[in-house]
């Protein structure tokens, strides 16, 4: 460290998912801008993604590490992520990253960095770099909530959540995707355990998230995992920075521009959440029974060939006319969510999608598919800037009652606490921005790196 002055050369090694990848990207910005040099390491196919939106040539303090999985049949370079791909691969791509832990270690050997900041997925990393002699934290990219569910289900069976307020329950949940999670703890514990990846963190524990939505849950998280927790601030990039080139992005945000202020709803369930037939049958009606414009982004896995046409019900694009845009392709989502006609986003709630809809102040109406999204839901509608549209007992979406949502968080009196809510959520994000977390982050860093030497 004297040698290298006050710059640290960190090693940052997300998870092969978008919403893994993204957060870590945008606390790289942040970091480097504080006079530390960053690698981040990922494979091929998700450093070209990145190197579209982000060139290394406009963060000198940036550089991109590709790591390179063993050859698997199954799985060539360009499902070396999970954006696309097939559900049943997933957890074989888990595998492959395990088995790119040599690999990683030559990349370490070579790099020497100062710190490695790794993701949950890979609970081997802090072992490579310890053994050589390298310190590294993990950096948790969903909710502080998430985190104190997951831990407290796993190591205090028997005894009550201490938070009801976020506890999911009902049929979706107890069936499906408690099923999910408990699937992939299992697959976890075949690896190592996915608390491990919390327990070999030195001294503290990243988080991506921030004081106004979650700071009453911090103190539990520390208790549970044995490790401070360091708030991040919610890390939203600024939307200036998004691809406008394509030519879907110039086609959404001309449609956009003609439309009222407050008027037009943002439909979007992340890149890698697929709905199921009835699911976008319900959304659609409610949708055309609602008096509000709206951009509908609808995704299937690659292995699905299907048209928006045949995804939607017959007559639906000519029913709602200009009312409605729909599109399976790319879009410029933060963008989107800070135009001035955009008055209400439908999101899965991925942590992700609801940091940046916090962050530019935009209602939140949520409906959550799997894994932390119920969870994340809850802390939505708790903090006031949205509304949940619950299931029935099979599970099932309801048109009517996503109608109601939609005309009363967008236009109603009804919804007007949650439209000042949001917006006062902004206001604070905006005034108070992620200086003062991201400046402790750099200090909890050195400090680590000067204990290890």
């Amino acid at each position: 460290m004297e040698a290298k002055g006050d710059i640290l050369n960190i090693v940052m090694f997300p998870w092969l998912a978008h919403g893994h990848v993204s957060p870590f990207l945008e606390l790289a910005k942040r970091l480097g801008k504080r006079n530390l040099k960053i690698y981040l390491c990922s494979t091929e196919v998700i450093l070209n993604s990145i190197r579209k939106i982000v060139s290394e040539n406009d963060y000198p303090f940036l550089h991109y590490i590709e790591i390179k999985l063993p050859y698997n049949p199954e799985l060539p370079p360009h499902h070396h992520t999970t954006r696309g791909l097939p559900l049943h691969l997933n957890y074989t791509l888990i595998r492959a990253l395990d088995m790119a832990s040599p690999a990683f270690s030559t990349i370490l050997k070579q790099l020497k960095p100062d710190l490695v900041i790794y993701d949950i997925l890979q609970p081997w990393a802090p072992e490579v770099a310890a053994s050589l002699s390298i310190p590294a934290v993990l950096f948790n990219t969903t909710s502080i909530s998430m985190l104190n569910y997951t831990f407290h289900m796993n190591f205090k069976q028997g005894v009550e959540f201490p938070f009801p307020e976020l506890n999911p329950k009902g049929w979706y949940w107890d069936k499906k995707v408690k099923k999910m999670l408990e699937k992939l703890t299992h697959n976890f514990e075949e690896r190592v355990g996915d608390h491990f990846s919390y327990l070999r963190s030195s001294e503290i524990v990243l988080n991506k998230t921030f004081r106004e939505v979650e700071e009453g849950y911090v103190d539990y998280a520390s208790s549970l995992i044995g490790k401070r927790v360091i708030l991040t601030g919610p890390l939203v990039s600024n939307p200036v920075e998004d691809d406008l080139t394509t030519e879907n992005g110039k086609l959404v945000m001309k449609w956009l521009d003609k439309k009222e202020k407050g008027s037009t709803i943002l439909v979007s369930f992340g890149s890698e959440c697929y709905l199921s037939r009835e699911e976008r049958e319900e959304i659609a009606y409610g949708l055309e029974q609602s008096k509000v414009n709206f951009i509908w982004v609808i995704r299937f896995p690659l292995e699905e060939k299907i048209s928006v046409h045949e995804s939607i019900p017959e007559g639906f694009l000519t029913r709602v006319g200009e009312r409605g845009l729909v599109t399976d392709k790319w879009v410029p989502q933060g963008n989107i969510l800070i135009h001035e006609s955009i008055g209400g986003f439908i999101s899965h709630c991925g942590w992700g999608s609801l940091t940046e809809a916090m962050g530019f102040g935009v209602p939140i109406i949520a409906i959550p598919v799997q894994y932390d999204q119920p969870i994340n839901a809850k802390l939505v509608v708790k903090a006031g800037v949205g509304a949940e549209v619950h299931r029935d007992e099979e599970g099932g979406l309801k048109r009517e009652e996503i109608t109601q949502l939609i005309n009363k968080v967008l236009l109603e009196e009804g919804g007007k606490e949650i439209r000042k809510k949001a917006k006062e959520m902004k206001d604070k994000l905006l005034i108070e921005g992620d200086d003062e977390e991201i400046d402790l982050v750099v200090k909890e860093l050195i400090d680590i790196c000067i204990k290890q030497n």
